[in-house]
């Protein structure tokens, strides 16, 4: 049973949050802490001036409310938005709030993650603790 779950929320189309949510609800102890995570990448500076004014904020805002009203449904569980590389940023987040468990959704591998690498495996071959893959 583990104690502080990490479930990194893509918000892809050919990903539910629901597989997640219950094998995490299935591993998790009575009274353990579920954070829903979602990882904002950088936007360079030259396309920020593209987008209209407030975007950014706008999106940070429906972003936030959609991680909450997903924690809403899970006892003990909250929804926390950050910024920065998705794999790294994952796995940084995990490390500094001693997480015991990710559990991370994955799509069937194409070609492109076999060169470039996903997410998912980036945090399976990089975490520090136990990593459940839900496809």
């Amino acid at each position: 049973m583990y104690q502080n779950i990490l479930i990194p929320i893509s918000f892809d189309e050919d990903r539910d949050v629901s597989g997640p949510t219950k094998v995490a609800k299935l591993l998790a102890s009575p009274n353990a802490n579920i954070t829903f995570l979602h990882v904002i990448e950088h936007i360079p500076n030259y396309a920020v001036s593209y987008m209209p004014e407030n975007y950014l904020l706008e999106a940070r805002i429906a972003i936030q409310g959609r991680l909450e009203e997903i924690a809403s449904e899970t006892p003990n569980a909250k929804g926390v938005l950050i910024e920065g590389h998705s794999g790294r940023s994952i796995l940084d987040w995990a490390d500094s709030h001693s997480v015991d468990l990710i559990i991370v959704a994955s799509h069937h591998p194409s070609m492109k993650d076999l060169l470039l690498g996903s997410t998912a495996s980036q945090v399976v071959r990089h975490a520090s603790c136990a990593v459940h893959v839900v496809r």
